[in-house]
């Protein structure tokens, strides 16, 4: 890899932008930095570090060596901080490695946030509560819009909001998507209902019932018939499986509660549930889309 990166800093001078003279010398170099020199981001978005797989890459890592530099910037005390990569940081660190390769940037503090967040939610390494969090504090610390957020991570400004609007379950249900307790599909439907407490009751019951989507999404739709007093309606014959399947794909692709019915003759209404404006606006520019 050729000459260690603070030599390679130390021969260009103090370089600490990428406007400083010399900069495009070291900018783009991969070279070896010492394990000792480099320090953990605080603002690392993920919170969680399974040790078997981090064992599991310590392993491939003493076989094959490290295939992808990690990503460092310069401290002011000449120590290397990392941007990305610190999943590899630490299995190199269990494989004993002295040294690991490392690709420089030179960027402030909210770059170095905002370049480590927007990496991980790229990857999608992060369970869903962590992206949603990232996705906040782009919102938060970043000053990023959610149309800026859609160009940086390329992902739809939908699939943002619907990131965003996890955070609002209660904080056990929160961990228990984290922990794969329940699927996005189960958080999802949850959102939809407003009470805390009611959201624990029909969490709890998905878990201890094995409930599937579809049935946490019609104990939320009874509910609500149950608070508001309407009752679905029943024609005395039940609703063909074609339409049924209908609504399962547009409260799928909507991500939302959808309700269809239809009388004898064929005539019928299409409801569909939403939870405040921003929810509204979100689905309304997918149906425009």
């Amino acid at each position: 890899m050729g000459k260690g990166l603070a030599a390679l800093l130390n021969d260009n001078g103090n370089i600490s932008s990428g406007k400083d003279e010399n900069a495009d010398k070291v900018l783009g170099t991969i070279a070896e930095i010492p394990m000792d020199q480099i320090l953990a981001n605080p603002d690392q978005p993920r919170t969680i570090f399974d040790q078997e797989a981090l064992e599991e890459l310590a392993v491939s890592i003493k076989e094959l060596g490290i295939i992808q530099p990690i990503t460092v910037r310069r401290t002011a005390d000449d120590k290397f901080q990392i941007i990305s990569g610190e999943r590899r940081f630490r299995a190199a660190k269990i494989a004993g490695l002295e040294a690991i390769p490392a690709y420089l940037r030179l960027a402030d503090d909210q770059e170095v946030l905002e370049m480590a967040l927007v990496e991980n939610i790229q990857r999608e390494e992060l369970d869903p509560i962590e992206i949603a969090l990232s996705y906040q504090r782009l919102i938060d610390e970043c000053q990023l819009t959610q149309e800026a957020m859609s160009e940086r991570v390329g992902k739809k400004r939908s699939t943002i909001t619907n990131y965003l609007r996890l955070l609002k379950l209660q904080p056990l249900i929160q961990a228990g998507l984290r922990d794969k307790m329940i699927s996005m599909g189960h958080a999802r439907a949850l959102i939809n209902v407003t009470n805390e407490d009611e959201q624990v009751d029909i969490y709890h019951a998905a878990i201890k019932k094995e409930l599937s989507v579809r049935q946490v999404e019609d104990a939320v739709r009874k509910l609500k018939n149950e608070k508001t007093g309407i009752q679905r309606k029943t024609t005395g014959t039940p609703l063909p499986r074609e339409y049924d399947k209908a609504r399962e794909a547009l409260s799928e692709n909507l991500q939302t509660q959808v309700d269809l019915s239809r009388s004898k003759r064929g005539k019928g209404k299409i409801s569909i549930s939403f939870g405040s404006d921003a929810e509204l606006e979100r689905i309304l520019e997918k149906l425009q889309s």
